[in-house]
């Protein structure tokens, strides 16, 4: 056992030490294979990211209600008589007034458009209360100001201020029946609100003509199961109110999966590709090389080293140039994407979402092992010839 590790030792020395000679084709291999790690981990990155964001949206002590049926609040309606009845319900937390700790709120989409485009995005627009600092403390402007009930003002997220075009304070933008005037711009904590347009909603019913909602928003007493439980069946078995209930972060995570399955799926069907013409170029280079060291190989076996030890160095060198592909690739796609803002079309709910990208250490580790994989099957082969070459036929060509 000792002298097969010696012999692999001796003859993976002599490949490696080589590898400057060959640089040109061993090149081939690191350029290919980087390739496919950086796309690979960029995709799953943003796949990531855009999960992070909805799914770090909202509280476990938070709840949506929705009308019965509904999966989301574009397509909920909730009547005034509804909402102040849940708003009663107990299980619902009441601030130091007394009041519940609930807002109804609307939300609905104008168009406006991004930044460095003349084309025309899906804005969500979200018909809330001045009442949302206490049940969203989360939520903070950082320039101008809160809107005034029954006015038409506007706050705008962050990440909306930052993608679309016009949406500084002092300008105004369409909503609905005219243009509302920009009065501040807030933050959540990154989270999927940061992409809304927030305006009153008594203002936005005037605007829209119809007196109804479509979510209330509650937060519960406590972030318990069993209080969770209690409230959701308090809901769902009340006749009057035919709604839903979900938690808030749950609700947000679900509205993930339709956009981040789609982007995976991509994402491993580009690798897969790309990989396959990596392969072949790591095939082609290790059948090269081996040609180029056919004598050298051919004398090791005829000195004593066995067809393993031969079998074993040329796989470890595909190994290790696969590596080398692969750190760069991830070394690339962390330094380029990671902490990158985008925003994409969610179309489970017809909106823009602001998020960036998030090169995980899980990600990074996946594609390095992308990376062996096709080092291991792209200096297969070529091995097993080098440890089948004819050493008398190899050193009468010499």
């Amino acid at each position: 056992m000792a002298g097969m590790l010696q012999q692999i030792g001796a003859v993976t020395g002599m490949n490696l030490r080589t590898i400057p000679d060959r640089l040109g084709v061993s090149m081939v291999i690191v350029a290919g294979i980087a390739g496919v790690v950086g796309v690979l981990v960029a995709l799953l990155a943003m796949a990531e990211g855009f999960e992070r964001t909805l799914a770090s949206t909202g509280r476990a002590d938070r709840v949506l209600v929705l009308r019965a049926g509904s999966i989301d609040e574009l397509g909920s309606v909730l009547s005034v008589e509804q909402t102040r009845l849940i708003r009663d319900l107990p299980g619902v937390k009441r601030g130091a007034d007394g009041q519940p700790l609930a807002l109804a709120e609307n939300y609905i989409l104008t168009n406006v458009s991004k930044k460095g485009s003349t084309s025309a995005s899906n804005a969500v627009v979200r018909g809330t209360s001045i009442e949302v600092l206490k049940v969203r403390p989360e939520m903070r402007i950082v320039q101008g100001r809160m809107f005034e009930t029954g006015r038409r003002e506007v706050v705008v997220g962050r990440g909306a201020w930052e993608e679309y075009a016009g949406l500084d304070v002092g300008r105004t933008v369409e909503v609905r029946d005219g243009a509302w005037a920009i009065v501040g711009i807030f933050e959540t904590g990154g989270d999927v609100h940061e992409s809304e347009l927030w305006v009153d909603a008594t203002a936005l019913h005037d605007a829209i003509r119809a007196p109804f909602y479509g979510v209330l928003v509650a937060q519960l007493q406590d972030a318990r199961p069993e209080t969770f439980r209690a409230f959701k069946d308090q809901v769902t078995q009340d006749p009057r109110l035919q709604a839903s209930v979900q938690r808030e972060p749950d609700y947000y995570a679900s509205r993930s999966e339709g956009l981040k399955t789609f982007i995976t799926v991509l994402g491993y069907t580009v690798a897969v590709i790309m990989a396959l013409g990596a392969l072949f170029g790591a095939l082609n280079t290790m059948y090269a090389a081996v040609a180029a060291r056919s004598v050298e190989i051919a004398t090791l076996r005829a000195i004593g080293f066995g067809g393993g030890a031969v079998v074993t160095s040329v796989l470890i060198e595909a190994i290790v140039l696969s590596l080398a592909g692969g750190a760069i690739g991830a070394a690339i796609a962390y330094a380029v994407f990671n902490g990158f803002t985008v925003s994409t079309l969610n179309f489970q709910t017809f909106s823009q979402v602001a998020f960036a990208f998030a090169v995980t250490p899980a990600l990074l580790v996946q594609g390095m092992a992308w990376s062996v994989v096709i080092g291991f099957l792209g200096g297969l082969f070529p091995a097993v010839r080098a440890a089948r070459l004819p050493v008398v036929d190899a050193l009468r060509a010499a």
